[in-house]
């Protein structure tokens, strides 16, 4: 691994960030951000540069021997959806091509769960779970599915290393931005700020904590198969659970309010309509509450047996995240 060069873009990202700062530990990087970010790491160069143009990813990428490719257009809103498509279909486009001109070994790129779909009640899926039935329900969802048949092109007919990574609900120590939204409703439910529980905490969801997720992307540059997806997960829970997990590691109960589907949506939709009239960001839309009152259960089976991925315990993970928030009030 020694003589390895990786490109990693979305690397000022929730999930990138970390991944540079474990690359950087062993090898050179090279970080592709929009803007510079002044790193003061020396076995880390900064490139500027962005996916949708596919000339700025050349001077970065020449040389390298992989790419992770994390950056991708992943907010719960756009003014214009082909923002999506633009940024997770054509930038992978661009990336693969760029890769495969300048002779890049192994692309590992970043999906999501979201594209399995929705599990049915008290089922668990893996990566085979198919439904003839399931409902897109988001923009973001659709354009990753786009994404991932792209890269299965790259597989198929040009003979490209691609494997692709799925990972489930990413929380952990970080900037409380829409890529950690977890951490935030933690903070906020901590805190006194977020008390809600939609559907009453019934809908299951996997939880995996973001240093679980760059291990993953680690071994999946190494032993993973091209063509193959990998789900990197944690642990199913329903909201209430994890909800009643918070309460565990803080030593304290906090106060809950049950929040409808009906009245949830109603909620977001005003929400959305703020946006489209004033620009401004929207906390949730309606296409995500539906997303959040669907169960994702997953099991990362494939990922254990084919990568040796290690998912450390919930309790575990959720404590350090608390406790790294904790620390940053003081």
């Amino acid at each position: 691994m020694a003589s390895e060069i990786s490109l990693v873009t979305g690397a000022s990202g929730f999930i990138g960030s970390r991944l540079v700062e474990r690359l950087a530990e062993r090898e050179d990087v090279r970080a592709l951000h929009r803007t510079e970010t002044g790193t003061r790491q020396s076995s880390v160069t900064e490139y500027r540069g962005d996916v949708c143009t596919a000339e700025s990813l050349r001077e970065a990428m020449d040389g390298c021997t992989q790419v992770f490719h994390l950056a991708g257009y992943a907010k719960n809103w756009a003014r214009n959806r082909q923002t999506y498509w633009d940024v997770n279909v054509e930038g992978l486009r661009n990336v693969l091509d760029v890769a495969r001109d300048v002779g890049v070994r192994r692309v590992v790129w970043t999906s999501t769960v979201m594209t399995l779909g929705p599990t049915p009640p008290g089922a668990v899926c893996d990566e085979t779970f198919e439904s003839a039935e399931r409902p897109v329900y988001t923009d973001y969802e659709a354009s990753k599915m786009d994404a991932e048949r792209l890269a299965l092109e790259y597989v198929d007919q040009h003979g490209m290393e691609v494997v692709t990574v799925n990972p489930t609900r990413v929380f952990g120590p970080g900037p409380l931005t829409e890529g950690n939204s977890l951490a935030k409703i933690i903070e906020d439910y901590d805190r006194g700020r977020a008390p809600f529980l939609l559907n009453g905490g019934r809908n299951t969801g996997n939880y995996v904590y973001v240093d679980d997720v760059v291990n993953g992307l680690l071994l999946a540059m190494e032993k993973g198969r091209p063509g193959e997806r990998y789900l990197i997960g944690g642990h199913n829970k329903t909201l209430g659970e994890f909800f009643d997990a918070i309460d565990d590691v803080s030593g304290k109960r906090h106060r809950r309010l049950t929040i409808r589907g009906p009245m949830a949506l109603s909620v977001a939709y005003i929400m959305q309509w703020r946006a489209q009239l004033l620009g401004a960001h929207p906390p949730i839309t309606p296409p995500w509450v539906r997303t959040f009152l669907a169960d994702w259960a997953y099991s990362n089976q494939k990922a254990v047996d084919e990568l040796g991925y290690r998912p450390i315990p919930f309790k575990e993970s959720l404590r350090e995240t608390y406790d790294w928030l904790v620390q940053q009030r003081n």
